[in-house]
């Protein structure tokens, strides 16, 4: 099971993840006495004395009762959300079959993995065009793609030295007119500025996948209604030729 393997296991319990308890996560220990040495860093390193003392540098790192709570509930239904990301993955490999130049990202076919969709992801060819293109990065983005939570430094540059196709940004802008909200491939780490100096051991594959790949809505509330519209709408956008 996801987060079993190795020493410990770190889970995203974040808003847009398959459950939620709306924000921070999970640690999975092998033993109760790591659960104890970890606990007690994450609740400020206490020691056991009717005043703050403190030995060594804790972290305020506990998640509310509240969120808990809401996790809890979010685990019961789990397998309906995976059933349904399942579910819209499927629709999207049908309707997008048969359109040239866009290829969705499906799990190997030999049976050995069973991926439970969280992102329903696709890739397009370089050579696609799509309407807008001409204007991709012509403007600065205003805020957090999508609406996100939190605040933003406003752009110094238009480019970046690694960043989608304009094609695909393209079809981000033109989706964002219809009402969808899609979002680029994670941008690799090692081309964060802020990881700048730091050791990376790469051969590629991170950096070509960021430059043609989307991510597109497969969320709890996306009917099938909902995948027809998306596909019709990316049929739209590419342009003929």
């Amino acid at each position: 099971m996801c987060g079993t393997f190795g020493k410990y296991g770190v889970l995203s319990f974040n808003g847009n993840k398959m459950i939620t308890t709306s924000g921070g996560g999970a640690l999975i220990t092998p033993s109760a006495d790591d659960k104890k040495e970890i606990m007690f860093y994450a609740t400020q390193a206490r020691e056991a004395y009717p005043y703050y003392q403190h030995e060594k540098i804790g972290y305020n790192y506990r998640m509310s009762n509240i969120c808990a709570g809401i996790g809890r509930g979010q685990m019961t239904v789990a397998n309906d959300h995976i059933s349904h990301h399942k579910h819209i993955q499927k629709m999207y490999e049908e309707l997008l079959a048969d359109i040239q130049g866009v290829t969705i990202h499906s799990q190997p076919s030999t049976g050995e993995y069973d991926s439970n969709y969280w992102l329903c992801t696709i890739t397009l060819d370089p050579a696609l065009r799509v309407n807008g293109q001409e204007n991709a990065y012509k403007s600065a983005v205003q805020g957090a793609v999508g609406g996100a939570a939190g605040v933003t430094h406003e752009a110094k540059e238009l480019h970046t030295d690694c960043e989608p196709n304009a094609n695909v940004e393209a079809m981000r802008i033109f989706l964002d007119t219809k009402g969808i909200e899609s979002r680029p491939l994670w941008k690799p780490m090692h081309k964060q500025p802020v990881y700048a100096d730091a050791d990376a051991y790469v051969n590629g594959v991170s950096e070509s996948l960021f430059k043609v790949g989307m991510c597109l809505p497969s969320g709890p509330c996306v009917t099938d209604d909902d995948v027809c519209y998306i596909v019709e709408c990316i049929k739209e956008a590419i342009l003929a030729g």
